[in-house]
C-alpha cells in the first residue's frame, strides 16, 4: 500500500477537512491528529493513504467548532485575551471553550436549547449560560453590557435574521465571527443536495449575500475565510469577520 506524508495527507481534499498542509503540520504537532486511532505528533510521519484520519479524538475542546474557531482566529489574527465575548447559538460550547483558552476573560452563552453546554463548562465562573433563550427576543438587561467580540455558529435559520439583534449587545469597534452555513443561506432549496452544497458559485452568492447585508447595517467587512473543518455532513462553510462601527 501506497504511503505518504502525514501533514501531505491530512491536506488533501478528500481529508474533508479543507487544512492548508501548514496548519495539518501545525495540528499535528499539537497532538490533536490520530492515526488509525494513535496519536501521531510527526508532520513528516509516513502513513497509508487508506489511514483512518481523525483530529476530533484528539480535540482540546468540547466539539469540532473549537477546532473551527482556533483556526478563524489564527487566520485573522485576533487575539481574545482579557476579552469579553457573547456566543450565539452556543450548542455544546465549542465556540466559547476556545476563546476562553485563547484568554476570553468572560462569556455569555446564548441557545435556544436547554441541557447542551458542555458539563466541563457549566460551573465555569467565567460563563453565564442563557438556555431556552433566542436572541431575538434577549433583553439588553439579561447580559447588561456591550461586549468586545460575538461569535454565532446558528444552524437551520439565515444570519440575516440574527445579525440586527446581535449588534445591541457590541461595543463600538468591537468585532463579530460568524460561521457562514451555505445549506442555511441559499433561497433556492435546489442548490442542496443530501444536505450538502457543492458549488462554488453557490458559496460566492450566499458569501456576497452576507456581505451586502453586514454593509447595509453599517458594518466593516474585515475579511471572509474558508473553515479549517467541514460541517458535519460534509459541508464547506466560511467565518466572516465584521466589525461594528460608531
Amino acid at each position: 500500500m501506497k504511503k505518504i506524508r502525514l501533514d501531505i495527507l491530512l491536506a488533501e481534499p478528500s481529508s474533508g477537512y479543507d487544512l492548508t498542509r501548514s496548519k495539518a503540520a501545525a495540528l499535528i504537532m499539537e497532538g490533536m491528529v490520530s492515526v488509525n486511532g494513535l496519536k501521531c505528533v510527526k508532520p513528516g510521519t509516513q502513513v497509508e493513504i487508506d489511514s483512518l484520519i481523525e483530529i476530533k479524538k484528539n480535540n482540546p475542546y468540547v466539539s469540532r467548532g473549537g477546532l473551527k474557531l482556533k483556526c478563524a482566529l489564527s487566520d485573522f489574527k485576533i487575539d481574545a485575551t482579557g476579552k469579553r465575548i457573547i456566543d450565539i447559538g452556543a450548542s455544546t460550547g465549542g465556540f466559547t471553550d476556545c476563546l476562553l483558552k485563547e484568554g476570553a476573560d468572560f462569556a455569555f452563552c446564548i441557545d435556544v436549547g436547554y441541557g447542551q453546554l458542555h458539563y466541563s463548562l457549566r460551573n465555569n465562573p467565567k460563563i453565564k449560560n442563557l438556555e431556552n433563550t433566542d436572541i431575538k427576543t434577549l433583553p439588553f438587561e439579561k447580559i447588561g453590557e456591550e461586549v468586545d467580540i460575538a461569535v454565532c455558529d446558528a444552524s437551520f435559520t439565515s444570519l440575516t435574521k440574527i445579525i440586527p439583534y446581535i449588534l445591541k449587545f457590541v461595543k463600538n469597534e468591537g468585532i463579530m465571527l460568524f460561521l457562514i452555513k451555505p445549506q442555511f443561506e441559499t433561497e433556492n432549496k435546489k442548490n442542496i443536495k443530501k444536505g450538502i452544497v457543492k458549488d462554488d458559485k453557490i458559496h460566492e452568492l450566499v458569501i456576497n449575500k452576507i456581505i451586502d447585508f453586514s454593509k447595509n447595517l453599517n458594518l466593516g467587512v474585515l475579511g471572509v475565510k474558508k473553515s479549517c473543518i467541514k460541517g458535519k455532513k460534509g459541508n464547506t462553510e466560511f467565518f466572516i469577520l465584521l466589525k461594528k462601527n460608531v
